[in-house]
């Protein structure tokens, strides 16, 4: 049992985490998804085609780490659709959505826990994001669909740092800016990442040495893997360090409370 009130500052990924990223890209996959065949496993479970717009999405983050993640989106709905021999020039239908799909992070909703989940967590901690989107998409989701709670501390994004998670660079910058702006030590447990994503988070944290927990969202379950990596072949091959496992972002919040009224009865 981890003590969570000793801890000054959560950061938290954005997108998986916060926010239904698999949902919001699964529907902006639709006009893609809804030209293949009714038999294509796409049709069926369009999660798969989330994923695998991912591995493009990943490939891209490696190769050319400072294109912008909107850009990162709209090449990667081009290269899905020519995967699929699925034309995109000159089908105004497709090329609109190839374009809107680089916003989708600014619209795309948050999970129903979310707000109040961090309006919980505001009380005690400063809360910080770690976030691959770019300050365009990320700046609307503050005024949308993250807007309610009382705001972040501070965000920190891939198009700032000039790479993106799971680059170990990202997280460099993370230990560097919290100690600057907030004072907080992460490598000396100050600091706890709070995230869903197994390869872009998890891993990464363990291996520069942050306090860590995870917020499955049913990743704990092959048929929640999704995007965020296999959680059973992972956890055996030793490359996860989380504290804790929460379901969601409120169960974390209500433990948080909890353990602080607890040391307050004391």
């Amino acid at each position: 049992m981890s003590d969570l009130t000793n801890v000054k500052l959560l950061s938290f990924d954005c997108y998986g985490t916060l926010i239904d990223w698999e949902a919001g890209l699964a529907s902006d996959l639709f006009p893609i998804v809804s030209r293949l065949p009714p038999s294509h496993p796409f049709r069926s479970s369009p999660l798969a085609a989330v994923i695998r717009f991912n591995d493009h999405s990943e490939y891209l983050w490696a190769t050319q780490p400072t294109l912008s993640y909107n850009r990162n989106l709209s090449e990667s709905f081009r290269m899905l659709a020519g995967e699929l021999s699925i034309p995109v020039e000159g089908d105004a239908e497709l090329e609109k959505a190839a374009e809107e799909i680089g916003s989708g992070p600014g619209r795309w909703q948050a999970f129903d826990d979310t707000i109040a989940a961090l309006g919980k967590l505001k009380k005690h901690y400063k809360l910080v994001v770690l976030s691959n989107v770019d300050e365009a998409n990320i700046s609307r989701a503050q005024s949308g669909p993250l807007a309610g709670f009382g705001g972040f501390d501070a965000v920190y994004t891939a198009e700032a740092i000039g790479s993106y998670k799971p680059s170990l660079n990202n997280f460099r910058y993370l230990v560097e800016k919290v100690k600057e702006e907030f004072g907080v030590d992460a490598l000396g447990g100050e600091l706890l990442h709070v995230a869903r994503s197994l390869t872009a988070d998890q891993i990464p944290a363990k291996e520069i040495g942050l306090r860590s927990v995870w917020i499955a969202r049913g990743g704990d379950k092959p048929e929640g893997y999704g995007t965020g990596g296999d959680y059973e072949k992972l956890n055996a091959e030793g490359k996860l360090g989380f504290e804790r496992i929460f379901q969601t972002l409120g169960e974390f919040a209500e433990e948080v409370e909890r353990q602080f009224a607890e040391k307050g009865d004391q």
